[in-house]
């Protein structure tokens, strides 16, 4: 079976409830829960709580604020920093509002250890505080933790569905490429790749058939781990350092801007230069996982969502924006809209 045909067919076991085994294959999924309990060791437990990254950001800037809900696991956290201006939460937030000159409002809910099975919880809880955008990061833990991938790709279908549902925005960053993982060792390491691709893809097609878009993260640290792992890996050589946090938030925040519409005219249509363009989902899904920093939306064709190849998508590879420093939240907003008169 080719990649694409693996990645439509695991989307489908989620969305009927299957299994999905046959995506992999008995025999790795079985490598995969006997490497896995090794990894686990070497890495150990995540036990230290990050610091919040709930706040206001964009201190002087001009109104209405932009409210993001931060959703997932410990790649949103910001597991192992000290620092809260070195969390996800704070360089996303602060991107955001240097390029929209907006104030922004970021609240977290992602937590240490989750699963995709949580987000349904953290769901529940963003809606509760109306955001505009809802960034979602989670995947890794189904891996080490050897969930069945249709599981996993199930939790964040219905994740993404309840908060379109309740007309929130969605950017979803799809499960990193664990083969990248220095305490991963082989064979597992190899088999974490195919694993991590695959659920990637497949996350892909789940959250805009949900009416979401994606942001591969592939193995956007990957390079960057091999040529200075003491840099942006943190101590347990398995979480990003803040270096490696700055990193992920820089692949993220031109698609938040995409999906809150703040991004310049000028690139609002694909660019066949940057190899850009329409394609059927599935396949756009697989050429996403394996190059990160791709973003996969739904669109039409001829007035039609779907071809005889399934859903169409627009594949882009956004212009990164220049770094901002990420700033420290204000727990209070330091210039209100002036509250309505009836």
């Amino acid at each position: 079976m080719g990649a694409t045909g693996a990645a439509r067919k695991l989307a489908s076991a989620a969305a009927l409830g299957g299994g999905g085994l046959s995506v992999l294959g008995a025999g790795l999924y079985g490598l995969l829960v006997a490497e896995a309990k090794i990894a686990r060791r070497l890495i150990g437990n995540a036990t230290d709580v990050p610091p919040d990254a709930t706040g206001w950001y964009g201190r002087g800037r001009p109104g209405p604020a932009i409210r993001i809900a931060l959703l997932g696991d410990s790649s949103a956290a910001g597991y192992g920093v000290e620092r809260v201006e070195d969390t996800t939460g704070a360089q996303l937030a602060s991107g955001v509002a240097a390029q929209a000159d907006r104030r922004v409002h970021l609240r977290s809910f992602s937590a240490v250890g989750a699963q995709s099975s949580a987000l349904a919880d953290q769901a529940e809880a963003a809606i509760g505080t109306h955001p505009d955008l809802a960034v979602v990061l989670v995947g890794a833990n189904d891996v080490t933790h050897s969930v069945l991938p249709s599981q996993s790709v199930r939790h964040l279908a219905e994740g993404v569905r309840r908060l379109r549902e309740a007309g929130i925005a969605v950017v979803v960053g799809t499960c990193p490429d664990l083969g990248t993982i220095r305490p991963i060792p082989p064979p597992l390491k190899q088999v974490a790749r195919e694993w991590s691709r695959r659920i990637a893809a497949a996350q892909t097609i789940t959250v805009v058939e949900n009416g979401g878009r994606s942001v591969s993260l592939g193995d956007i640290l990957g390079p960057e781990f091999d040529a200075a792992p003491a840099l942006l890996f943190g101590p347990d050589r398995f979480h990003p350092s803040a270096d490696g946090y700055k990193q992920l938030a820089s692949v993220l925040i031109p698609s938040c801007l995409a999906a809150l519409d703040l991004l310049p005219e000028d690139e609002t249509l694909p660019e066949p230069r940057r190899r850009e363009g329409i394609l059927p989902v599935a396949a756009a899904a697989v050429r996403a996982a394996r190059t990160p920093g791709t973003e996969v939306d739904g669109t039409e064709v001829g007035g039609n969502q779907r071809g005889l190849r399934g859903r169409w998508v627009e594949l882009r590879h956004r212009r990164r924006r220049p770094s901002t420093d990420a700033e420290s939240p204000e727990q209070y907003e330091d210039n209100p809209e002036p509250a309505e008169t009836s």
